[in-house]
Formats: structure tokens, C-alpha cells, sequence
């Protein structure tokens, strides 16, 4: 069983920034590995994404969004008990994006999912302050 965290600093207006982070067709553009992902019916979601090994994997998951908290949780049923969260909260310089994380997959502190979410907020923070558009 593992949990992570992790968290930076956005220069960006937290609800540009949550607009654009809860869109589900936005997903591929910042979460390391995800290649697609579509809206299904309710919560649902359908992903693709690529593992670290290589391969492609497809599966239909939950992802629910709470705009007045600005947070968004998503998951997938089956045995590694998989879900995770990601707030954003105002700052005096803009934005605190927090991402954790749950999987009974891998063991705590496992470098695979620690570059993945360290890789997921850079990505987030090169869109949004390169790119101010993107929100």
C-alpha cells in the first residue's frame, strides 16, 4: 500500500486554473502517461495511458469534480485500490496545485509514481504560465 503527495506553485487565477484542470479532454495535456480520455456516462471516464514498461493500457475509471472546493477525485475499481485527488487553493502569487495519490500497486515511495506526479506538476506549471492561453 502506498500514498503520495506532492504539490507546486502556479502563477495563474485558481479558477482559470481549475476550469481548465477539471476538463476531462485536458487530462492527456498534463498527467504524466495518460494518452486519452474521454467522458463516459456520470462520473465515468475512459483512459489509455502508458506504463512505464511501455505498454498501453485502456480502462474506464471515476472522476468526479467539487467546483466549489476546487478539488477533483478520481479512481478505478479493482485490487490495487486506486484513486487519488488534486485541489487548487489561492496563493498570494496565484495558485497551490496538490495532487495525491493511493495504490496498493507499488510500495510507499516507489520512484516510478514519484517522477509521474513530479512530472505531472511541471507539466501543469510550464502549460499554464508558458502558455497562459491553455486556461
Amino acid at each position: 500500500m502506498a500514498d503520495f503527495r506532492a504539490q507546486t506553485t502556479v502563477n495563474a487565477a485558481e479558477g482559470a486554473l481549475f476550469d481548465y484542470l477539471s476538463t476531462v479532454q485536458n487530462l492527456p495535456h498534463y498527467f504524466s502517461r495518460m494518452t486519452s480520455a474521454t467522458p463516459g456516462d456520470g462520473d465515468e471516464v475512459h483512459t489509455t495511458a502508458q506504463m512505464p514498461d511501455g505498454t498501453e493500457v485502456e480502462g474506464s475509471a471515476w472522476f468526479r469534480v467539487n467546483e466549489d472546493a476546487q478539488r477533483i477525485e478520481w479512481g478505478s475499481e479493482g485490487p490495487n485500490d486506486y484513486h487519488g485527488s488534486l485541489e487548487v487553493t489561492a496563493t498570494a502569487d496565484g495558485s497551490e496545485v496538490q495532487v495525491t495519490l493511493h495504490t496498493n500497486r507499488v510500495a510507499d515511495g516507489d520512484a516510478d509514481i514519484r517522477e509521474a506526479l513530479d512530472t505531472t506538476l511541471a507539466t501543469i506549471k510550464r502549460l499554464v504560465e508558458d502558455q497562459p492561453a491553455a486556461t
